[in-house]
């Protein structure tokens, strides 16, 4: 059998941004951003906003996040892009060209967390 006679395999954009959104999450220092209500803050934490673009097998990701303080955001940064490209390439066989990090907040420890230095 050739591959055009076994079928084609499509991951959607979606299925990619979620991989992305995960594997944020999985370094320590980053989270995702405050919530607010008509520009007032309130309780709580969204989770980290992605921008995904499959274009065949390369993958562009953009990620706005928050960094604990007073971690060096450069640091955690580059953890970000690291991460992302080492799951959605484990996950899906796909390129990651770039991947871009607005760090759009500082996060404090919330009650009982640590931030590790």
């Amino acid at each position: 059998m050739t591959n055009t006679e076994r079928g084609r395999t499509t991951i959607r954009d979606r299925a990619v941004a979620r991989i992305v959104a995960k594997s944020v999450q999985d370094v320590e220092a980053s989270g995702g951003l405050g919530r607010t209500v008509l520009s007032v803050p309130v309780p709580g934490r969204r989770s980290v906003r992605t921008e995904v673009r499959v274009d065949g097998d390369i993958v562009t990701a953009k990620v706005a996040l928050s960094v604990a303080y007073p971690m060096p955001v450069r640091a955690v940064a580059r953890q970000v892009r690291e991460s992302v490209r080492e799951r959605v390439t484990e996950l899906t066989g796909l390129t990651v060209r770039q991947v871009d990090v607005d760090v759009a907040e500082f996060a404090r420890p919330g009650a009982g967390e640590r931030t590790v230095l």
